[in-house]
């Protein structure tokens, strides 16, 4: 029973080897080994990509999330204004204040981490 499960170990891991071998690629940084040169080179192509994807996708989603929890607090405090007599501010404005940090952020974000 042990020979059995040690051969079936050995053929997966030798199956490993075997596709790693055959699907691995070398990398190499550009000719002369400069890695860090390779990797400035390929932020530079990929850093306006980011921007676009950050500024139509990631800053909406949060703007829409936030907006949704805003108004939701904004509707409980609300309501416990009825109930109780007193309106807590807190939580709604600091909601309030992230939205706005957040809509306006793709204006001045770029420029700081120097896009």
């Amino acid at each position: 029973m042990k020979a059995m499960k040690k051969k079936k170990w050995t053929a997966a891991v030798v199956m490993v080897f075997v596709f790693s071998l055959m699907f691995g690629m070398t990398v190499c940084a550009s000719g002369k080994g400069d890695v860090a040169g390779a990797i400035e080179g390929t932020w530079k192509d990929a850093s306006s990509q980011i921007k676009t994807v950050v500024n139509k996708v990631v800053f909406p989603a949060i703007d829409l999330i936030l907006a949704v929890f805003f108004f939701g607090k904004l509707g409980t405090a609300y309501f416990d204004y009825r109930k109780h007599g007193q309106f807590e501010w807190a939580a709604p404005a600091i909601l309030f204040a992230c939205l706005v940090f957040t809509l306006t952020a793709p204006t001045y974000i770029w420029t700081i981490l120097g896009i």
